[in-house]
């Protein structure tokens, strides 16, 4: 946006502007100082020191231009103090020359006295001042927006890294867990198990490996990320790890940050599949709510109550922190992300985000869009039973 809009400013090509507003300035003067003298009656004869002056004004500018272009860059103290000895200076010599025209081609041997004298050097002073203060505007002006510029892309770059970062936080925290039940298969000799869940992973791995660059999948892209992740956990767990997914086809191609549900699952098993000799249901939810896309992933679990051994070693909290953190990054302030207690029994995960696709952004604004989104409790959208 900010290259178009450099392209299309009048300040895009920094000469070519100065000499634009230099000379219709000068060119603007001239025409004005001439005809105040015709309205005061003072006749052809007045041009032609007026050209004089305005010429003697346009070089005199493009010397300050000069000199103002080398302390710009400086401390205030020194561009002021060196900015008012410059401008008094061509203030001065202005005048004097602006006297020796008018002396010479219209008002022969005229010598200014006393407020007349006074008079020229102020008005000479007012104009070189007033050129000196568009001068520096316009080039502070300048200035600060290449800074806010730089600055805008310096933190694009910046969120973009972090939002690179946080993704790939999750393959070795992820990949740690699966390394470790794939040693305990081979400890016990269960190579066939094993051998299955490494083929899994490289699955698993490959898809997070060719994932789009700017972190983001389609919805249907992440289910079937969470399939081949489910797939290795099933290799544990068996019968006791039973899933189902309900996504309503009206989402499979809205966006998300990739691998986002992976560690909400990941923790699922972990504290409601792990713990129970039957194990545990998990309902994976998405569907569109007007411009917001709902996602809840549901448990059979202990509830809130059973997680709160999160901050011990080896628990998801990693990845928990990791979702939350994604998601400001992504959305900011525009998403919502709870855990509450299931009814009747177990955790459920809601996450309300913006709905968007390839090709188009939902659009953000307006109050009560969505009142999940805003405060709403979390409500189940189906009923979680054995399966």
């Amino acid at each position: 946006m900010f290259d178009d809009l450099r392209r299309t400013s009048f300040f895009h090509d920094k000469n070519r502007a100065f000499w634009i507003l230099q000379g219709g300035g000068w060119l603007a003067y001239l025409l004005l100082r001439a005809l105040s003298g015709l309205a005061n009656s003072m006749g052809i004869a007045f041009i032609l020191p007026a050209v004089i002056v305005t010429a003697t004004g346009f070089s005199l500018t493009l010397l300050m231009a000069a000199a103002y272009r080398r302390i710009i860059a400086m401390k205030p103290v020194f561009v002021w103090t060196l900015s008012l000895v410059i401008l008094g200076g061509a203030s001065a010599l202005f005048s004097v020359l602006e006297v020796w025209a008018h002396a010479t081609f219209y008002q022969p041997g005229w010598q200014p006295q006393g407020i007349e004298f006074l008079g020229a050097i102020l008005l000479d002073f007012s104009v070189l001042g007033a050129w000196t203060g568009l001068y520096y505007g316009i080039n502070y002006y300048l200035m600060l927006a290449e800074q806010s510029e730089r600055m805008i892309n310096v933190a694009a770059q910046a969120n973009s890294a972090q939002l690179e970062m946080l993704r790939y936080q999750l393959n070795p925290h992820f990949l740690f867990n699966t390394l470790n039940s794939i040693s305990t298969l081979v400890l016990l000799k269960q190579t066939e198990r094993a051998n299955a869940m490494l083929s899994r992973l490289a699955s698993f791995l490959r898809y997070s490996l060719v994932g789009e660059r700017e972190g983001l999948a389609t919805v249907a892209q992440e289910a079937e990320a969470l399939k081949l992740y489910l797939d290795i956990e099933r290799t544990r767990f068996e019968s006791r790890l039973r899933t189902r997914f309900d996504i309503a086809p009206d989402v499979m191609e809205a966006r998300l940050p990739s691998l986002l549900l992976q560690p909400i699952v990941e923790n699922a098993i972990k504290y409601a599949v792990t713990p129970s000799e039957d194990g545990a249901d998990i309902i994976i939810d998405a569907r569109r709510m007007a411009d917001r896309l709902v996602i809840t992933i549901a448990d059979t679990g202990p509830g809130l109550a059973g997680t709160q051994g999160e901050a011990s070693p080896g628990s998801t909290q990693v990845g928990i922190a990791n979702i939350r953190e994604r998601l400001v990054q992504a959305y900011g302030e525009d998403h919502r992300f709870e855990l509450a207690d299931n009814a009747p029994k177990g955790l459920i995960v809601l996450i309300d985000i913006p709905y968007q696709t390839e090709n188009s952004v939902a659009a953000v604004g307006g109050d009560g869009r969505n009142d999940n989104r805003l405060g709403a409790p979390i409500v189940a959208p189906h009923s979680i039973a054995a399966q």
